[in-house]
């Protein structure tokens, strides 16, 4: 019963760790892409793997204590109970073990965006003319920038992996007659003529003058009744349904060919008046282009997974007219908790867990705690 109890909850707490990972994760993707999507599937898969060895090392003590307990004296038990079972435990009282699940916390990280880089700036050559009688311009060359091509691709980028679920297919039935024997044939004797049991007289008085009374040996046939009843076609079973991977296509510009210069020559001039001549050549300077950054969000455990023994109500404590102060408790409080009928279902269970969560409460998905019952009023 106790590794049931520690299954649940363990089981719960896989379901909602995993819930939590996935949204944060989709959030993280598309912040930071592929590599924090891996990170994050690898954490997911990191958490399953702890919380089912937790679950395997605790069948494995509870089994040793089993073990342990029926071969060892009475001397020893307590030590043991004080180890696996719940402290300061009282009679009358039930109590469930339950898997605290971590607690996790998103923080603000600065990354780096885009890194830092240079662009370069063309500074044109600077001439001036004088008067001459041969030479106008003379020769030179110019640097000429041939930008960069860049080009817009589409990248499909995985969001959600492939996964199986598992699909239950309910059982079909069938209506059959059959016949029923109610009675078997059987033969009796009778007193009488002959004739009046086998359908024609044979038989003229039912006595005789040499023993008095005749006896007639008759079969009487079996009785039979047509039934009908409903019987199993195809029983219960289920099947795995493949979910298939969610993708998402995002587009984004990369560089084809990085921005160039090229020197261009420049010839030279010649005139019989004017000349223009080169003062300061072609340069270029290179300007230093900051690097970027922006805020990602990062999730940090804040504490790690623990067990707890919380008291819980059980059969000893829930009889008929506590079941009904329950319901008419929750029913006062604004809760839909059924039926005042004395008989705890799941709409009552249902109804106090919401109750227990509402107000802070520890609570659970298949029984009651006694903080939740103390507040509603209960007497146990």
């Amino acid at each position: 019963m106790r590794v049931q109890i520690l299954s649940a909850s363990l089981c719960a707490a896989l379901a909602a760790a995993l819930s939590g990972c996935a949204t944060s994760g989709n959030e993280t993707v598309a912040a930071t892409g592929t590599a924090d999507q891996q990170k994050i599937v690898a954490q997911q898969k990191s958490q399953i793997a702890s919380l089912q060895s937790e679950l395997q090392t605790r069948e494995s003590e509870l089994a040793s204590a089993r073990k342990a307990a029926s071969a060892q004296s009475s001397a020893g038990a307590p030590a043991l109970a004080a180890e696996l079972f719940p402290p300061d435990a009282k009679p009358g009282r039930c109590y469930a073990r339950v898997l605290i699940p971590a607690k996790f916390k998103n923080e603000q990280e600065t990354v780096l965006l885009k890194e830092q880089s240079q662009r370069l700036e063309i500074i044109p050559a600077r001439y001036e003319t004088v008067e001459e009688s041969v030479l106008i311009r003379e020769a030179s060359t110019r640097l000429e920038v041939v930008p960069a091509k860049y080009e817009t691709v589409e990248e499909r980028m995985l969001v959600q992996p492939e996964s199986t679920v598992i699909e239950e297919i309910p059982a079909t039935y069938r209506t059959v007659t059959e016949q029923v024997q109610i009675t078997p044939a059987r033969t009796e004797w009778k007193r009488g003529a002959a004739g009046s049991f086998a359908g024609k007289a044979n038989v003229l008085d039912s006595r005789s003058t040499d023993t008095g009374e005749i006896m007639c040996l008759v079969e009487i046939p079996a009785e039979y009744r047509t039934v009908t009843k409903t019987v199993v076609d195809q029983p219960a079973r289920t099947r795995e349904v493949k979910v298939p991977a969610q993708y998402n296509t995002v587009k984004k510009t990369v560089v084809v060919e990085p921005a160039t210069t090229r020197e261009i020559a420049v010839p030279a001039e010649y005139g019989t008046v004017k000349v223009t001549k080169l003062v300061s050549p072609a340069a270029d300077r290179k300007i230093e282009i900051p690097a970027e950054y922006g805020q990602v969000t990062k999730r940090i455990k804040v504490s790690e997974d623990e067990l707890e023994w919380r008291q819980v109500l059980c059969d000893i404590n829930m009889t008929p007219a506590n079941i009904r102060t329950l319901q008419t408790s929750l029913r006062d409080q604004g809760y839909e908790a059924g039926p005042v009928d004395g008989v705890l279902g799941s709409q009552t269970l249902s109804a106090a867990n919401s109750y227990a969560k509402a107000k802070g409460l520890p609570y659970g998905t298949n029984y009651i705690t006694v903080q939740a019952a103390d507040k509603l009023g209960l007497s146990y």
